[in-house]
């Protein structure tokens, strides 16, 4: 019958282990830090202060208790030999202090029985059986009890592996604890068959000395009726509701599989030393020389436990506390992150490394590249030059940027002038990515060149974008050409018939355009 009982445990203990790892994926819910609907009122103030920045860690959020029932095997461990394992029973609260330790107030009910193989005649101070009839000095007994065990105890519980550094969550904790308590017993030894004391010297006499012999000879002589009240000192004892009272010490480990977002299932083993040696109804062990000790119990036990509460997380012990760090390190949300800065020592606007010109004195107007703009491109920047526009005929200018232009009378050839072409070199202007809109230093450089224009009236210049093959490029290149010309032309006044747009694949840049004489 016991093996049998085993065997539906561990069965149980499979099936319900195999149904947490499915269930396990069921359960969806994330603590999150940010959420402050779950933190106590006593709390907030902390919790504002992380929201602020103003301090590193969130407050405590409020969690939920546990409610446990169980049901399980129990034994007990004393002077008499125990039978097979009782059933007992068991219910509980627990609440978390923190995510690793968490106290919890458990009630246990169980019925341990005992029976001794070996005849004794030592029990001449135990008066259950002296009060019966039987003399030590002619009557052999088979010590044996019936015990009705009950035991409140506060326990303190230390969560084993909820703080895990390479996986957010587990659908298992392992988990020890120790508590103390008080039992309250009664036992009762079975000692008389109706008003009669049984006859145990006809079962030393038949010579019979295997153990399992000697047993199935004693069930089939005595009753299970436990009539006896068993020495326990009860004048000398606390009571509780009449029942013998005594302090008691436990130590528990257990191992807990999640069912579900509020349930689960615990595996879990608790030893009990209770400070007398009654619990057996037998006070001494028998020998030459004669021992107190102390009684204790087992209690082996499956049991399902319930997550409660209202704007809670869940119980701490099921949640990782690393979770928001390792979370805000791969992915910040709240933690202050500079703006970065990057040195512009000159504080032209360009960062100094994509400054050509670091020494640019303060105030001064540059290009992309950082250097002092040239409008007229006669090598003196703006702001050194006293000749702002310098036609290209009067250059080479001198160290203020003015040029000498040659006299009237020694220009014989005006007609070949007219008809040649010597404008120079030309800008190219830079486009942002995807972007057809001139910027100021694109308008700037634009300038320059209509100037070289208007003192060339015989130039004519071409207007070419390097788009790559697809349609989406050239029509990019086709608007940058197209805006170019426009600001010619209509802020600038250059005719349109000396401007001509044009668009080469692959020939050069492809946010670049160039302007060239033609």
């Amino acid at each position: 019958m016991a093996s049998k009982k085993f065997k539906l445990l561990l069965l149980g203990v499979f099936s319900l282990t195999c149904f947490s790892a499915y269930a396990q994926e069921q359960d969806t819910r994330v603590y999150n830090v940010f959420d402050s609907t779950v933190v106590p009122s006593k709390s907030q103030a902390q919790q504002n202060e992380f929201m602020n920045n103003t301090y590193d860690f969130p407050a405590k959020p409020r969690n939920e208790w546990e409610l446990g029932v169980s049901g399980g095997l129990f034994t007990e461990s004393s002077d008499v030999a125990s039978k097979l394992p009782t059933f007992g029973f068991g219910v509980h609260v627990r609440k978390a202090l923190g995510y690793v330790f968490s106290l919890r107030l458990q009630y246990v009910n169980g019925i341990a029985k005992g029976l001794n193989w070996k005849a004794s005649r030592g029990y001449a101070n135990n008066i259950a059986w002296t009060a019966n009839g039987y003399n030590p000095a002619t009557d052999d007994v088979y010590y044996n009890y019936r015990a009705h065990i009950q035991d409140l105890s506060l326990q303190g519980i230390f969560t084993l592996n909820n703080i895990r550094f390479h996986k957010a969550k587990t659908g298992m904790v392992m988990y020890i604890g120790a508590g103390l308590g008080g039992t309250i017993f009664d036992t009762k030894i079975n000692a008389l068959n109706g008003n009669t004391k049984y006859n145990f010297n006809s079962i030393t006499a038949s010579g019979y000395s295997n153990r399992k012999d000697i047993k199935n000879q004693l069930k089939a002589m005595m009753d299970n009726t436990y009539e006896t009240e068993a020495d326990n000192d009860k004048i000398n004892s606390a009571t509780v509701f009449g029942q013998i009272f005594r302090p008691s010490a436990s130590l528990i480990a257990g191992v807990a599989f999640r069912l579900g977002a509020r349930v689960n299932l615990a595996l879990e083993d608790r030893f009990t030393m209770v400070k007398t040696d009654l619990l057996d109804g037998q006070q001494f062990q028998e020998g030459p020389a004669q021992t107190r000790d102390y009684d204790s119990y087992n209690y082996l036990s499956l049991g399902l436990n319930f997550n409660i509460g209202k704007k809670s997380v869940e119980p701490l012990w099921w949640i990782n506390p690393l979770d928001y760090a390792y979370s805000e390190l791969n992915n910040p949300k709240h933690m202050k992150l500079p703006k970065p800065v990057l040195p512009d020592e000159d504080g032209d606007g360009v960062t100094d490394q994509f400054d050509k010109c670091p020494n640019t004195p303060a105030g001064v107007k540059v290009d992309v590249n950082g250097c002092p703009l040239d409008t007229d491109g006669d090598g003196v920047p703006d702001y050194k030059d006293k000749e702002l526009i310098t036609p290209t005929y009067c250059q080479p200018v001198d160290a203020d940027g003015v040029g000498k232009c040659p006299d009237p009378e020694c220009c014989k050839n005006l007609q070949v002038q007219a008809n040649t072409c010597n404008i120079g070199d030309l800008p190219s202007v830079t486009f942002r990515k995807n972007s057809s809109v001139l910027s100021n230093d694109a308008k700037a450089m634009l300038s320059t060149a209509a100037s070289k224009l208007k003192d060339n009236p015989n130039c004519s210049i071409t207007v070419t974008g390097y788009p790559e093959a697809s349609k989406a490029s050239q029509a990019l290149c086709n608007k940058r050409t197209s805006a170019i010309k426009a600001y010619l032309t209509e802020k600038e006044g250059i005719s349109a018939d000396r401007i001509e747009a044009n668009c080469e694949i692959g020939g050069g840049a492809a946010n670049t355009v160039d302007l060239r004489a033609k």
